[in-house]
Protein backbone atom coordinates (compact mmCIF):
# COMPACT_ATOMS: atom_id res chain seq x y z
CA UNK A 1 0.00 0.00 0.00
CA UNK A 2 2.91 2.38 0.79
CA UNK A 3 4.62 1.73 -2.36
CA UNK A 4 1.02 2.43 -4.35
CA UNK A 5 0.62 5.65 -2.75
CA UNK A 6 3.80 7.21 -3.65
CA UNK A 7 3.37 6.14 -7.16
CA UNK A 8 0.11 7.59 -7.12
CA UNK A 9 1.71 11.28 -5.65
CA UNK A 10 4.43 11.39 -8.05
CA UNK A 11 2.31 10.75 -11.06
CA UNK A 12 -0.54 13.85 -9.59
CA UNK A 13 2.41 15.76 -8.68
CA UNK A 14 3.62 15.41 -12.31
CA UNK A 15 0.15 15.87 -13.38
CA UNK A 16 0.01 19.30 -12.09
CA UNK A 17 3.33 20.30 -12.86
CA UNK A 18 2.00 19.87 -16.42
CA UNK A 19 -1.07 21.97 -16.15
CA UNK A 20 1.31 25.26 -14.50
CA UNK A 21 3.03 24.93 -17.46
CA UNK A 22 0.30 26.18 -19.35
CA UNK A 23 -0.30 28.96 -17.31
CA UNK A 24 0.29 33.39 -18.05
CA UNK A 25 0.92 34.52 -14.75
CA UNK A 26 1.55 37.93 -15.90
CA UNK A 27 -2.18 39.33 -16.14
CA UNK A 28 -3.22 36.38 -14.05
CA UNK A 29 -6.07 36.83 -11.50
CA UNK A 30 -4.99 35.86 -7.80
CA UNK A 31 -7.54 33.52 -5.55
CA UNK A 32 -6.93 33.41 -2.40
CA UNK A 33 -7.44 30.18 -0.56
CA UNK A 34 -8.27 30.14 3.89
CA UNK A 35 -7.94 27.34 5.80
CA UNK A 36 -8.06 26.17 8.92
CA UNK A 37 -7.76 23.14 11.25
CA UNK A 38 -7.80 22.47 14.83
CA UNK A 39 -4.66 20.52 15.29
CA UNK A 40 -1.17 21.92 15.77
CA UNK A 41 1.12 23.08 13.09
CA UNK A 42 3.55 19.79 13.68
CA UNK A 43 0.20 17.12 13.04
CA UNK A 44 0.15 15.11 10.35
CA UNK A 45 -3.09 16.66 9.11
CA UNK A 46 -1.39 20.39 9.09
CA UNK A 47 1.94 18.91 7.96
CA UNK A 48 -0.01 17.83 4.76
CA UNK A 49 -1.77 21.15 4.49
CA UNK A 50 1.90 22.95 4.17
CA UNK A 51 2.80 20.24 1.01
CA UNK A 52 -0.70 21.18 -0.35
CA UNK A 53 0.40 24.93 0.18
CA UNK A 54 3.50 24.33 -1.62
CA UNK A 55 2.34 22.50 -4.18
CA UNK A 56 -0.73 23.97 -5.07
CA UNK A 57 0.98 27.42 -5.12
CA UNK A 58 4.05 26.27 -7.42
CA UNK A 59 1.30 24.22 -9.94
CA UNK A 60 -1.07 27.42 -9.95
CA UNK A 61 1.85 29.08 -11.02
CA UNK A 62 1.16 31.73 -7.97
CA UNK A 63 -2.65 32.48 -9.24
CA UNK A 64 -3.92 30.38 -5.90
CA UNK A 65 -2.50 31.96 -2.66
CA UNK A 66 -3.14 29.45 0.41
CA UNK A 67 -3.44 30.81 3.96
CA UNK A 68 -2.72 28.18 6.91
CA UNK A 69 -4.39 28.21 10.22
CA UNK A 70 -3.55 26.07 12.77
CA UNK A 71 -4.21 25.02 16.61
CA UNK A 72 -8.04 26.08 16.33
CA UNK A 73 -7.33 30.26 15.59
CA UNK A 74 -10.10 30.38 13.97
CA UNK A 75 -12.40 28.59 15.98
CA UNK A 76 -13.58 25.36 16.78
CA UNK A 77 -14.50 22.83 14.17
CA UNK A 78 -17.98 23.28 13.79
CA UNK A 79 -17.52 27.18 13.66
CA UNK A 80 -14.34 26.34 11.19
CA UNK A 81 -17.37 24.29 8.90
CA UNK A 82 -20.11 26.87 9.21
CA UNK A 83 -17.61 29.33 7.83
CA UNK A 84 -16.55 27.34 5.02
CA UNK A 85 -20.11 26.68 3.71
CA UNK A 86 -20.60 30.78 4.23
CA UNK A 87 -17.26 31.38 2.02
CA UNK A 88 -15.26 33.75 4.90
CA UNK A 89 -13.08 30.82 4.89
CA UNK A 90 -12.72 28.62 1.55
CA UNK A 91 -10.95 24.92 3.27
CA UNK A 92 -10.67 22.90 6.50
CA UNK A 93 -10.43 19.70 7.86
CA UNK A 94 -11.67 17.84 10.77
CA UNK A 95 -14.71 15.70 12.49
CA UNK A 96 -18.33 16.72 11.60
CA UNK A 97 -18.96 14.42 8.46
CA UNK A 98 -22.17 13.24 8.77
CA UNK A 99 -22.73 17.06 8.43
CA UNK A 100 -21.37 16.80 5.13
CA UNK A 101 -23.18 13.58 4.15
CA UNK A 102 -24.65 11.16 5.97
CA UNK A 103 -23.20 8.46 3.93
CA UNK A 104 -19.39 9.02 5.64
CA UNK A 105 -21.22 7.18 8.90
CA UNK A 106 -20.76 4.06 7.07
CA UNK A 107 -16.95 4.38 6.91
CA UNK A 108 -16.87 4.78 11.07
CA UNK A 109 -19.31 1.85 11.65
CA UNK A 110 -17.93 -0.01 14.86
CA UNK A 111 -15.56 -3.40 13.86
CA UNK A 112 -16.58 -2.70 10.01
CA UNK A 113 -12.70 -2.89 8.60
CA UNK A 114 -9.73 -4.83 10.27
CA UNK A 115 -7.41 -2.22 9.32
CA UNK A 116 -7.13 1.61 7.84
CA UNK A 117 -5.53 0.52 4.73
CA UNK A 118 -9.25 -1.37 3.97
CA UNK A 119 -10.48 2.12 4.69
CA UNK A 120 -8.60 4.26 2.26
CA UNK A 121 -9.04 1.34 -0.87
CA UNK A 122 -12.81 1.75 -0.43
CA UNK A 123 -12.47 6.03 0.08
CA UNK A 124 -10.71 5.82 -3.19
CA UNK A 125 -12.96 3.98 -5.23
CA UNK A 126 -16.01 4.97 -7.00
CA UNK A 127 -17.94 4.09 -4.26
CA UNK A 128 -15.63 6.65 -2.31
CA UNK A 129 -16.08 9.23 -4.85
CA UNK A 130 -19.93 8.89 -5.06
CA UNK A 131 -19.93 9.89 -1.17
CA UNK A 132 -17.98 12.79 -1.64
CA UNK A 133 -20.32 14.44 -4.18
CA UNK A 134 -23.44 13.92 -1.94
CA UNK A 135 -22.01 16.40 0.32
CA UNK A 136 -22.39 19.12 -2.72
CA UNK A 137 -26.71 18.62 -1.64
CA UNK A 138 -25.08 19.88 2.08
CA UNK A 139 -23.41 22.82 0.43
CA UNK A 140 -19.88 21.54 0.77
CA UNK A 141 -17.27 20.41 -2.30
CA UNK A 142 -15.38 17.50 -1.30
CA UNK A 143 -12.17 16.91 -3.78
CA UNK A 144 -11.30 14.21 -1.81
CA UNK A 145 -11.07 12.75 1.80
CA UNK A 146 -8.80 10.34 3.79
CA UNK A 147 -8.41 8.68 6.56
CA UNK A 148 -8.16 10.67 10.08
CA UNK A 149 -5.10 9.11 11.39
CA UNK A 150 -5.40 4.88 12.54
CA UNK A 151 -7.56 3.12 14.23
CA UNK A 152 -9.52 4.80 17.13
CA UNK A 153 -8.56 3.85 20.53
CA UNK A 154 -9.67 3.83 24.39
CA UNK A 155 -7.64 6.39 26.82
CA UNK A 156 -9.23 6.56 30.59
CA UNK A 157 -8.44 7.21 34.67
CA UNK A 158 -10.20 4.67 35.69
CA UNK A 159 -9.23 1.00 34.52
CA UNK A 160 -8.00 -1.30 31.70
CA UNK A 161 -10.75 -1.85 28.92
CA UNK A 162 -10.57 -5.57 28.54
CA UNK A 163 -14.42 -6.35 27.97
CA UNK A 164 -17.51 -4.95 27.13
CA UNK A 165 -18.57 -4.57 31.05
CA UNK A 166 -15.23 -2.54 32.00
CA UNK A 167 -17.05 0.57 30.17
CA UNK A 168 -19.90 0.12 32.19
CA UNK A 169 -20.77 3.57 33.16
CA UNK A 170 -17.31 5.41 32.58
CA UNK A 171 -17.74 9.06 31.24
CA UNK A 172 -16.45 8.94 27.92
CA UNK A 173 -15.20 12.23 25.68
CA UNK A 174 -17.12 11.94 21.72
CA UNK A 175 -17.05 14.10 19.52
CA UNK A 176 -20.39 15.37 18.22
CA UNK A 177 -20.68 12.69 15.54
CA UNK A 178 -23.78 10.10 16.20
CA UNK A 179 -22.43 6.72 15.67
CA UNK A 180 -19.44 7.02 18.29
CA UNK A 181 -22.37 7.90 20.78
CA UNK A 182 -24.45 5.63 19.34
CA UNK A 183 -21.92 2.88 19.78
CA UNK A 184 -20.91 3.96 23.32
CA UNK A 185 -24.19 3.85 24.53
CA UNK A 186 -24.59 0.46 23.51
CA UNK A 187 -21.38 -0.80 24.84
CA UNK A 188 -22.87 0.61 28.29
CA UNK A 189 -20.69 3.55 29.01
CA UNK A 190 -22.10 7.00 29.54
CA UNK A 191 -21.11 9.55 26.21
CA UNK A 192 -20.30 13.28 26.51
CA UNK A 193 -19.93 15.37 23.91
CA UNK A 194 -17.20 17.90 24.20
CA UNK A 195 -15.64 20.26 21.61
CA UNK A 196 -11.94 18.63 20.41
CA UNK A 197 -10.62 21.55 21.64
CA UNK A 198 -11.79 21.38 25.24
CA UNK A 199 -11.18 17.48 25.98
CA UNK A 200 -8.05 17.98 27.36
CA UNK A 201 -9.47 20.13 30.08
CA UNK A 202 -12.50 18.19 30.45
CA UNK A 203 -10.10 15.07 31.13
CA UNK A 204 -7.60 16.80 33.89
CA UNK A 205 -10.74 18.23 35.62
CA UNK A 206 -12.41 14.74 35.41
CA UNK A 207 -15.54 16.07 33.72
CA UNK A 208 -15.24 13.11 31.77
CA UNK A 209 -13.28 9.73 32.66
CA UNK A 210 -11.63 8.61 28.90
CA UNK A 211 -11.44 9.20 25.11
CA UNK A 212 -11.44 8.00 22.14
CA UNK A 213 -9.23 8.61 19.34
CA UNK A 214 -6.05 7.66 17.41
CA UNK A 215 -2.66 7.57 18.85
CA UNK A 216 -1.37 10.50 17.14
CA UNK A 217 -4.49 12.58 18.95
CA UNK A 218 -3.41 11.42 22.02
CA UNK A 219 -0.40 12.41 21.80
CA UNK A 220 -0.68 15.46 19.59
CA UNK A 221 -2.78 16.93 22.34
CA UNK A 222 -1.42 15.68 25.70
CA UNK A 223 -4.26 13.41 26.84
CA UNK A 224 -1.63 11.28 28.10
CA UNK A 225 -1.37 13.50 31.21
CA UNK A 226 -4.98 13.19 32.76
CA UNK A 227 -5.25 9.73 31.78
CA UNK A 228 -3.95 6.32 33.25
CA UNK A 229 -4.91 3.70 30.87
CA UNK A 230 -4.78 3.08 27.16
CA UNK A 231 -6.66 -0.05 25.74
CA UNK A 232 -5.98 -0.67 22.05
CA UNK A 233 -9.53 -2.20 21.05
CA UNK A 234 -9.08 -1.46 17.42
CA UNK A 235 -12.73 0.24 17.07
CA UNK A 236 -13.23 2.29 14.33
CA UNK A 237 -11.49 4.52 11.67
CA UNK A 238 -13.03 8.73 10.56
CA UNK A 239 -12.60 9.36 7.26
CA UNK A 240 -11.23 12.93 6.95
CA UNK A 241 -12.58 14.77 4.04
CA UNK A 242 -11.57 17.89 2.63
CA UNK A 243 -14.31 20.49 2.97
CA UNK A 244 -13.83 23.26 0.35
CA UNK A 245 -16.57 26.07 -0.12
CA UNK A 246 -18.53 25.60 -3.54
CA UNK A 247 -18.67 28.75 -4.64
CA UNK A 248 -14.92 29.52 -4.95
CA UNK A 249 -14.17 26.78 -6.61
CA UNK A 250 -16.61 27.28 -9.37
CA UNK A 251 -15.15 31.10 -9.38
CA UNK A 252 -11.97 29.46 -10.39
CA UNK A 253 -11.03 28.59 -14.15
CA UNK A 254 -11.48 25.26 -15.56
CA UNK A 255 -7.44 25.06 -15.58
CA UNK A 256 -7.21 25.78 -12.08
CA UNK A 257 -9.96 23.38 -11.07
CA UNK A 258 -8.05 20.61 -12.49
CA UNK A 259 -5.14 21.59 -10.57
CA UNK A 260 -6.79 22.11 -7.07
CA UNK A 261 -8.62 18.75 -7.68
CA UNK A 262 -4.95 16.93 -8.71
CA UNK A 263 -3.48 18.62 -5.93
CA UNK A 264 -5.87 17.89 -3.13
CA UNK A 265 -6.07 14.36 -4.14
CA UNK A 266 -2.27 14.34 -3.96
CA UNK A 267 -2.49 16.06 -0.31
CA UNK A 268 -4.86 13.60 0.71
CA UNK A 269 -2.70 10.39 -0.72
CA UNK A 270 0.22 11.70 1.30
CA UNK A 271 -1.79 12.98 4.51
CA UNK A 272 -2.77 9.33 5.04
CA UNK A 273 0.86 8.03 4.09
CA UNK A 274 2.35 10.32 6.62
CA UNK A 275 -0.39 9.93 9.22
CA UNK A 276 -0.55 6.37 9.09
CA UNK A 277 3.20 5.64 9.12
CA UNK A 278 3.18 8.10 11.92
CA UNK A 279 0.64 5.65 14.34
CA UNK A 280 3.56 3.47 15.49
CA UNK A 281 5.70 6.52 16.69
CA UNK A 282 3.00 7.73 18.82
CA UNK A 283 2.07 4.23 20.04
CA UNK A 284 5.48 4.40 21.28
CA UNK A 285 5.38 7.48 23.16
CA UNK A 286 1.91 6.37 24.73
CA UNK A 287 2.71 2.93 26.04
CA UNK A 288 5.77 4.69 27.90
CA UNK A 289 3.58 6.83 29.84
CA UNK A 290 0.13 4.93 30.04
CA UNK A 291 -0.68 1.50 31.56
CA UNK A 292 -1.83 -0.55 28.18
CA UNK A 293 -3.71 -3.28 27.08
CA UNK A 294 -4.80 -5.39 23.99
CA UNK A 295 -8.63 -6.92 23.80
CA UNK A 296 -8.12 -10.59 22.90
CA UNK A 297 -9.86 -12.36 19.72
CA UNK A 298 -12.25 -13.37 22.12
CA UNK A 299 -12.90 -10.51 24.05
CA UNK A 300 -13.32 -8.22 20.85
CA UNK A 301 -16.20 -10.73 19.78
CA UNK A 302 -17.80 -9.55 22.91
CA UNK A 303 -18.06 -5.90 21.60
CA UNK A 304 -18.81 -6.94 18.15
CA UNK A 305 -22.17 -8.61 19.50
CA UNK A 306 -22.79 -5.27 21.60
CA UNK A 307 -22.43 -2.67 18.32
CA UNK A 308 -24.80 -4.90 16.07
CA UNK A 309 -27.63 -2.30 16.82
CA UNK A 310 -25.80 0.69 15.74
CA UNK A 311 -25.53 -1.12 12.19
CA UNK A 312 -28.92 -1.99 12.28
CA UNK A 313 -30.30 1.32 13.48
CA UNK A 314 -28.50 3.16 10.14
CA UNK A 315 -29.56 0.81 7.52
CA UNK A 316 -32.82 1.21 8.91
CA UNK A 317 -33.00 5.02 9.13
CA UNK A 318 -31.61 4.59 5.57
CA UNK A 319 -28.74 6.53 6.01
CA UNK A 320 -26.63 3.72 3.72
CA UNK A 321 -28.06 0.27 2.57
CA UNK A 322 -26.62 -3.10 3.53
CA UNK A 323 -25.90 -3.55 -0.44
CA UNK A 324 -23.41 -0.41 0.11
CA UNK A 325 -21.80 -1.71 3.35
CA UNK A 326 -21.12 -5.67 1.37
CA UNK A 327 -19.94 -3.28 -2.01
CA UNK A 328 -17.54 -1.50 0.78
CA UNK A 329 -16.59 -4.70 2.08
CA UNK A 330 -15.82 -6.25 -1.37
CA UNK A 331 -13.34 -3.64 -2.00
CA UNK A 332 -11.45 -3.54 1.25
CA UNK A 333 -11.42 -7.97 1.12
CA UNK A 334 -9.26 -7.12 -2.12
CA UNK A 335 -6.08 -5.41 0.03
Amino acid sequence: MKTSRAVIIVSLLALTLFFAAGIDTVWAKTYVFKYANTQSENHPRSQSMVFFKNMLEKASGGQIQVELYFSGVLGKEAEVLEMVKLGTVQGCRGGLFERANKKYLMYTLPFLFENADKVVAVMRSDLGKEINKGAMANGIYIPATGVAGGMRNITNSKRPIATVADLKGLKMRTPPIDVTIRTFKALGANPQQVAYTETYMALKTGVVDGQENPFSNAVDMKFYEAQKYLSVVNWQVHPDPFYVNPAWYNALPDDLKAIFDAVSEATMIYSDTIWLNSEQKYFNILKDKLEVNFITPEAREGFVEGVESVWQYYVGEGYFTMDEINAARAIADKM
